[in-house]
């Protein structure tokens, strides 16, 4: 569970941490001019808004917000696509256009499983807002008025007031 919830709170600081590593990694290995204006207009933003919907629709799921722990299939999505991320960062020239798309596949990836996720847990809510499946249609064990008053005598203190309404005053008639 450690591991999981190190993930949901490692989600919003890697939108940052990510794109500034490319450009780090720019500086550390010399990768040269038109390298560095790649990596500053297309793929550090394109990195932080791509982490961004990823946190987003992770952190959007129920059992998420409940748990604070993002799921397994998360974990390892997520382990793949920033080690890709990372290993571009360090421009190696001979496998660089393989990592790239190896990337952008994992992005992929991640984002369509993180979809079905959210879909997977939102189906189970609009399914209980169906006709036929909600509160209103529950039965209920409500007290009938012979409970009230036995209630009523057991604890002296009780006092119950009974309101019925008129007709036109806006409340029901009982």
């Amino acid at each position: 569970m450690w591991l999981r919830r190190g993930f949901f709170r490692w989600l919003y600081p890697a939108a940052i941490v990510l794109p500034a590593w490319m450009l780090i990694g720019w500086a550390i290995f010399n990768a040269g001019g038109w390298t560095f204006l790649g990596v500053l207009l297309i793929a550090a933003p394109a990195v932080l808004v791509g982490e961004l919907i990823i946190t987003l629709l992770i952190r959007a799921r129920p059992t998420v917000r409940a748990e604070r722990a993002v799921s397994w299939w998360d974990v390892l999505g997520v382990t793949v696509w920033h080690g890709l991320v990372i290993a571009f960062g360090c421009f190696i020239e001979p496998v660089f256009l393989a990592i790239l798309l190896a990337a952008v596949v994992a992005f992929l990836v991640i984002f369509w499983s993180s979809l079905r996720q959210l879909w997977g847990e939102a189906r189970g809510s609009i399914r209980r807002g169906w006709a036929g499946t909600g509160p209103a249609d529950l039965p209920t064990d409500a007290p009938t008025d012979a409970d009230v008053r036995d209630r009523a005598r057991q604890h002296a203190e009780v006092i119950v007031v009974n309101e019925v309404g008129r007709p036109g005053d806006g409340r029901n008639v009982h």
